[in-house]
């Protein structure tokens, strides 16, 4: 038997043994050990590739060749084996943090009827205002959000609302006493965000800002002091009316379902112009008319329209340029809608009768 034929065979039983030792390791650090037993510099590899130096040219180069081969494979093993023993030890250690949560049956909705604890969940409110989070950000809106104590420009006067300017009657405004006299407000709606975000960022913006607002209302079965509103702006190049409608029409059928359907009525507010009401088929009866909607066949949700020029010239966007639409709807008023609720105050009473429904 010639050299080279002698060290191809003691090279397939040193890769057999190696295969075998690399194996065997049952945690990393004993696949560290065998790894250098198998391909360090005192390993069988290592001395069968000092004796390649006893051979010709042409048998060096043939049996070289076969020598890294082998070297090569057995690094793919020891990697294989190393992802092994790495995932076993995840395993082991979710299984270690693994809580049994097998009660957590009998901790639902009627748990407290029971006289057994009860969890925690989130609020009926607050759901709504996930999940329309969630719609808008599906469909290519950020969620932005901004102080609920503004100042009286923020509020008012950068949304094309200067003092004494008739449209501040709609707002039965709470002032802080902070700063000058009625220069700091509890926010009447989330529209000072769109401000803040036009003054922070250049455009393209699409954005949403949902948030809690404050009012002197007297609370009745459609009005609360402290409510929650959604407030959704788009500045681009190019924006048009039809952008907005079809944007409205997209998210009334995300949420209400597809057999609800939106309109857009004229009407006026100071920051948008062209200005409308934003009205949805009555979930309820399905647009036949019934008590809900007044036998109208169809619900107010909120206003909407393309921003008012003078709003950009506030933040310092060119509106020659710029071109954008903004909306706003109740978030407390679509919780309402969606479960058929009839007085809104039932939303701050903390009856658990009514709070575990949801």
């Amino acid at each position: 038997m010639s050299e080279a034929d002698a060290i191809l065979v003691d090279l397939q039983a040193a890769e057999v043994a190696a295969t075998g030792a690399l194996g065997a390791a049952a945690s990393l650090e004993d696949l560290r050990v065998a790894q250098g037993e198998v391909l360090g510099r005192r390993s069988p590899l290592a001395r069968i590739n000092a004796r390649l130096g006893a051979l010709d040219a042409e048998q060096r180069r043939r049996v070289g060749a076969e020598v890294n081969a082998a070297r090569q494979r057995l690094e793919a093993r020891a990697a294989s084996r190393r992802d092994e023993l790495e995932a076993a030890g995840r395993a082991s250690r979710l299984e270690a943090d693994r809580l049994d949560l097998t009660e957590a049956a009998l901790l639902g909705p009627r748990a407290w009827v029971a006289g057994l604890p009860d969890r925690g969940r989130l609020h009926l409110v607050t759901q709504t205002r996930d999940e329309l989070e969630d719609i808008f950000v599906g469909m290519g809106f950020g969620v932005a959000e901004g102080p609920e104590a503004e100042t009286d420009w923020y509020n008012f006067e950068a949304l094309n609302m200067p003092p004494a300017h008739p449209a501040r009657s709609m707002w039965d405004t709470l002032y802080l006493d902070l700063g000058e006299p009625e220069s700091v407000v509890l926010r009447t709606h989330t529209s000072p965000v769109q401000i803040r975000l036009m003054e922070s960022q250049p455009p393209p913006l699409y954005a949403v800002a949902p948030g809690r607002v404050y009012r002197k209302e007297t609370p009745d079965a459609r009005h609360l002091a402290v409510f929650h509103q959604l407030e959704g702006l788009v500045v681009d190049e190019g924006i048009g009316f039809a952008d907005l409608a079809g944007t409205i029409e997209v998210f009334t059928g995300a949420f209400f379902g597809q057999g609800v359907h939106s309109r857009l009525r004229p009407s006026y507010f100071p920051f948008t112009e062209p200005s409308a009401e934003l009205d949805v088929t009555c979930p309820v009866c399905a647009g036949s008319g019934c008590r809900t909607c007044s036998q109208a066949g169809w619900i107010e949700l909120g206003g909407a329209g393309m921003v008012d020029p003078n709003v950009f010239s506030a933040v310092g966007l060119d509106p020659e340029r710029w071109t954008g639409f903004a909306f706003g709807f109740g978030i407390d008023r679509l919780a309402m809608i969606r479960v058929g609720l009839g007085d809104v105050r039932a939303l701050t009473d903390n009856d658990l009768r009514f709070l575990h429904q949801f």
